[in-house]
């Protein structure tokens, strides 16, 4: 089993401005811990986490890959959540590439189709619509109508994004409506399965995978 990522270098107070690993996170590694084989199989040339937040799950997935000669990039709209990504990067004695954009604006079209391997924890949960797109702690939960506004938004540039061989994750809870995800991302080319499942309260959570069939 591998450890969780060490984030002591956070506090109590960094939490008012990023989002704190939970139990979407550790549902996020330990989907991952299930991949190891199939990741290091993969070998990714450059992998991307849209939306990193704490840097946790970078850093578990960096862990994961070793010595590869990866470069690991992730993007944040919150200029904390990018300060602390770097900061669980140093800790963690990883090199990460931080991007500080709205989703993937940075890295289009530089990067197109160049993708191994990316991964998002989105917001998800259902909230108003004004809600969605702050560049504070809210942007990383506030999914607005179904938690659905952010994820549809970027689906189209999977495709757009992953190499040929890439792979996508992401997290998705029942409220999303998974079934209707994963059909919108067949007729874009893509076959996907469920890595993981986990109830956590009310919420039932889901960790997607995608790969190319196209």
């Amino acid at each position: 089993m591998l450890p969780t990522p060490d984030l002591s270098h956070l506090k109590r107070q960094d939490y008012q401005f990023i989002y704190e690993p939970a139990e979407d996170t550790f549902l996020f590694l330990d989907a991952f811990e299930d991949e190891v084989s199939y990741l290091k199989e993969l070998n990714p040339a450059i992998s991307l986490e849209v939306g990193s937040g704490s840097g946790c799950v970078t850093a578990f997935v960096g862990k994961i890959l070793g010595e590869s000669n990866c470069l690991k990039l992730c993007t944040d709209i919150n200029p904390k959540a990018a300060r602390a990504t770097q900061g669980t990067a140093k800790q963690n004695q990883l090199s990460v590439d931080i991007i500080e954009t709205h989703l993937t604006n940075g890295i289009l079209p530089r990067l197109g189709g160049k993708i191994d391997l990316m991964y998002f924890n989105p917001p998800y949960v259902l909230t108003p619509s004004e809600e969605v797109g702050s560049h504070s702690v809210e942007a990383a939960w506030a999914g607005g109508i179904d938690g659905r506004e952010v994820i549809d938004e970027f689906m189209p540039y999977i495709k757009q994004l992953l190499s040929p061989k890439g792979v996508f994750y992401m997290v998705v809870v029942n409220e999303n409506k998974p079934d209707d995800i994963r059909e919108i991302m067949k007729r874009d080319g893509f076959e996907s399965s469920i890595v993981r499942t986990r109830l956590a309260g009310r919420e039932k959570l889901f960790i997607l995978k995608f790969v190319r069939t196209a």
